[in-house]
């Protein structure tokens, strides 16, 4: 039975109404014995940084952020993380009662744990293949980097982009930067991560089998429709698949963890949202 104080919480996006948070974080309440009001709440430019400030006032213990304010929010913070730095983004607020703000972003966290608890992959040694540049690759670059792998390399379209992840983070190891179009001299790889938003729009991004070991795992960040696109795909070629519902479930405990100090039963969470998705 859940006691103690109502935790107000929250998820900033746009949009944000098809967000899985609210459901994600009521279960984790609920394991934890906690009483938790988290909310969807969809904002614009303008009045983001407004209503952050408007929950943090009502008493709120903290938000998650989601495209496309995660730079924004890291600006609001008046301290974070090494992983926050360095994406210079977001997707954790942690309202901390001198006024002050924390700002992380357990996204990269939340991916390595996904890897390692759902789909057993080694980290250590591989070949990795981070396609996209945008607040997603960001967001995990870092802790692939700490899972010391044999290289991360970086393909995006516009390889300018993909260049200025590689200066922020070679200093944790070997990091190339490339275009799609190039990543046939880097290959082949152990782990391919899908971190562009094609799904969203009925695209699968370029996956050449070639560019692939034989027993590689091709990882989307992307979950439910967004999956599909390159779900089947992978299907298609025989590319072994996951998608990133565990790794949203995985940053979201982190978070939880964060503002309330308990770690929930991630892996009965997940279960429950695969199961209830049919």
């Amino acid at each position: 039975m859940a006691s103690g104080p109502l935790i107000k919480l929250a998820v900033f996006g746009n949009p944000v109404a098809q967000s899985r948070s609210p459901e994600i974080h009521g279960l984790f309440a609920a394991q934890c014995g906690l009483r938790v009001d988290y909310r969807a709440i969809q904002v614009t430019a303008d009045t983001f940084a407004q209503e952050v400030r408007m929950l943090a006032l009502e008493g709120g213990r903290g938000c998650n952020i989601t495209a496309p304010f995660k730079n924004a929010a890291w600006q609001l913070a008046s301290h974070d993380s090494d992983s926050a730095r360095r994406a210079q983004a977001a997707n954790t607020l942690v309202f901390d009662n001198d006024e002050s703000w924390f700002a992380d972003s357990t996204d990269g966290m939340g991916l390595l744990q996904d890897l390692q608890d759902g789909a057993s992959v080694e980290l250590a040694g591989a070949s990795i293949c981070l396609l996209g540049a945008g607040g997603a690759a960001a967001g995990v670059l870092g802790a692939l980097l700490n899972a010391d792998p044999d290289k991360v390399v970086v393909a995006n379209r516009s390889l300018e982009k993909a260049q200025q992840l590689e200066l922020a983070h070679r200093d944790l190891g070997e990091v190339v930067a490339c275009k799609p179009a190039e990543l046939s001299s880097e290959a082949p790889f152990d782990l391919f991560i899908n971190a562009t938003s094609l799904g969203h729009s009925g695209h699968a991004p370029v996956l050449d089998p070639s560019w692939l070991n034989p027993e590689a795992l091709c990882y989307d960040m992307n979950y439910g429709e967004a999956a599909e696109p390159l779900r089947r795909k992978c299907e298609e070629q025989r590319i072994c698949y996951r998608d990133g519902l565990g790794m949203l479930v995985q940053q979201a405990a982190l978070s939880f963890e964060l503002w309330t100090g308990k770690m929930p039963d991630v892996a009965e969470v997940l279960e429950h949202l695969r199961d209830s998705a049919g």
